[in-house]
């Protein structure tokens, strides 16, 4: 059975991580251990596959568990932070295209208004040209915001993939 729990990996180690920028942040955690298991996979195993703790100490087995929380929190904390890293990043986005939308607007708005108005002074009076040049970039600027508004719908601040591993956890913790 696979479980988005394999693969520890030391905290400070960051071999093996996947970019953060891919969607696919389970690549980030290769199995090599699994939570639960045996140090290092040794020692013997009783006729179910559990492993036999008949001579191991108390004392050692509340640290192994304990060693395995701790793992499991740091890879919950990892994959936490590569999911956040990717929202970030369109919610970036999203905010250029924002800040490129206006600055854009703002230059066109200036120099080809000044045209328009008075392209248009020569057929009407300057106020009508003026607002029918107003009303122009005015739709232009709704649609640029519809636009930045679709981006930013884009961008999911929870991260799911932990939520829904970490409501897992009570689960794996509870003997079968």
């Amino acid at each position: 059975m696979s479980s988005p729990y394999s693969g520890a990996t030391p905290a400070s180690a960051t071999q093996g991580l996947a970019d953060p920028s891919q969607a696919n942040y389970a690549a980030a955690y290769p199995a090599t251990e699994t939570i639960g298991a045996t140090t290092a996979g040794t020692g013997p195993t009783t006729a179910e596959g559990h492993p036999d703790v008949e001579n191991t100490s108390v004392g050692q087995l509340i640290s192994e568990v304990t060693k395995n929380l701790s793992t499991l929190m740091r890879q919950e904390l990892d994959l936490a932070k590569a999911e956040l890293t990717v929202e970030a990043k369109k919610a970036g986005q999203g905010a250029g295209m924002f800040g490129a939308a206006g600055f854009a607007g703002y230059m066109v708005l200036m120099f080809l208004s000044f045209a328009l108005w008075w392209g248009l002074e020569n057929l009407m009076d300057a106020g009508w040209a003026a607002l029918i040049v107003a009303a122009i970039w005015a739709v232009i600027g709704a649609v640029t915001f519809s636009m930045g508004r679709k981006k930013f719908k884009e961008v999911h601040p929870k991260p799911e993939r932990t939520v829904e591993t970490l409501s897992q956890v009570p689960g794996a913790l509870k003997p079968n």
